[in-house]
């Protein structure tokens, strides 16, 4: 099978990128290895998107990339998949409901007549020398061929460029930002999770681990109600094995069943110790864990800490990243560092374009940047825009069979996707 471009992976970033990519005109393939779209947002059961909006000392959600990421918020409102932003603290973020968000993904394809999603595809090989000259994918044993002009790496995993021979990177097993189990439950007297009894549920959580009732995993636990009846949201941040490596099938089997466990012992715990939850149920677990951090693929420009920090300006940029350092490497809950100003972090096209690689681009999470860098960079929000500009600037080359610049990209995005975009 030939086609234009290749987009692994159908979270956010890869929505985006298939999306851009067909309304540019190119034969798109999307390659995705569950049932559904939506990657973290829809299979982890991540119910907020943060990264839309930029950072502002006053109230006021105001979109930081606009083209694809402000059509996809409209369309969730649209569908009564989200109420609109809502202000948590310093940030403005998106809750939405996961099966909502799905459903937009669907629906957003399928409206391109140059895109074909395969779902319940893994990619298995790729092969080329310095550039990638097709891949072969694999649906419930029966292998198919691709021939792509040009790809794009969503996987979020860097799946695609690690078996193409790219160059990544990955931080070490202490420092990565720890994985999230993120599971359902209905029935609940929200009424009663107000600010007062959170902070008691929190007490209780940690008497119990002290006392040994409850494992330690459930430490830091966070309870958020979506506003959708009775229904909570509980994400619990888990350590992984010793030498945690997040792309290992015994690692990220063991975090499954930890999750799990825990989930179902804290479920338990609630019930039996919390009035709010004396009719509770668990509604659902997520489809995979949330993996926050992995490999990240080198690109031609490398995305540094100070970069987000200072919010250093560059002319080649495609998208904005609108989330501070959300550093998790350790059970205490998050360690946040905001950028000076309040500054957009400026992602230019070169931390898109794998070094040493002729046609393939990457989006999302395992963008060219540091460990820190990546952990302002990782949300859906930004994952969104990076998608939007890898899409359009894979498409731009399968076409005229060059890279294009990123004030090319930038144009595609006004024309093709809508609204203004840069400031």
């Amino acid at each position: 099978m030939k086609c234009d471009v290749l987009i692994l992976g159908g979270g956010g970033a890869g929505i985006a990128a298939a999306v851009s990519a067909a309304r540019a005109g190119a034969h798109t393939v999307l390659v995705e290895r569950h049932g559904a779209l939506g990657g973290m947002a829809t299979a982890a059961l991540v119910h907020s998107v943060c990264g839309l909006y930029l950072l502002r000392a006053e109230p006021g959600a105001v979109l930081a990339n606009r083209g694809l990421p402000g059509e996809f918020v409209a369309r969730l409102v649209r569908a009564g998949a989200s109420a609109g932003p809502v202000r948590m603290g310093r940030l403005d973020v998106l809750p939405h409901s996961p099966p909502g968000f799905a459903a937009v993904a669907d629906a957003i394809t399928a409206e391109c007549g140059t895109l074909d999603v395969l779902l319940h595809t893994e990619l298995i090989a790729a092969h080329g020398s310095g550039r990638v000259d097709s891949v072969e994918v694999i649906c419930r044993g029966a292998r198919m061929a691709l021939e792509p002009r040009t790809i794009a790496d969503a996987s979020g995993d860097a799946v695609l460029a690690a078996l193409a021979g790219a160059g990544t990177e990955m931080a070490e097993s202490a420092h990565l930002q720890r994985p999230a189990f993120i599971f359902a439950l209905h029935t609940v007297d929200v009424a009663a999770l107000g600010d007062e009894g959170r902070i008691h549920l929190a007490h209780q959580i940690a008497e119990a681990v002290h006392d040994g009732r409850l494992d330690r995993g459930a430490l830091g636990a966070q309870f958020r109600t979506t506003g959708c009846g009775s229904e909570v949201y509980v994400t619990v941040d888990l350590a992984g094995p010793e030498n945690f490596d997040p792309t290992s099938p015994a690692h990220l089997s063991a975090l499954e069943v930890t999750g799990r466990k825990i989930a179902v012992e804290l479920f338990a715990f609630l019930r039996a110790n919390h009035a709010a939850f004396a009719r509770a149920e668990l509604a659902a677990f997520p489809a995979r864990v949330g993996i926050r951090e992995s490999r990240r693929v080198r690109g031609e420009i490398t995305i540094s800490a100070d970069d987000v920090l200072r919010g250093t300006e560059s002319h080649d940029v495609v998208a904005l990243g609108t989330w501070p350092m959300e550093l998790r490497e350790k059970a205490t809950g998050p360690r946040w560092r905001f950028p000076e100003d309040n500054r957009p972090t400026q992602i230019p096209l070169g931390a898109l374009k794998a070094e040493g690689m002729e046609n393939l681009w990457t989006a999302g999470r395992c963008i060219s940047c540091e460990h820190e860098a990546q952990a302002a960079l990782r949300v859906i929000g930004t994952c969104l825009a990076t998608g939007q500009a890898a899409g359009i600037a894979a498409a731009s080359q399968a076409k005229h069979g060059r890279a294009p610049m990123a004030a090319d990209v930038r144009a595609q995005i006004e024309t093709v996707m809508g609204g203004e975009t840069w400031r």
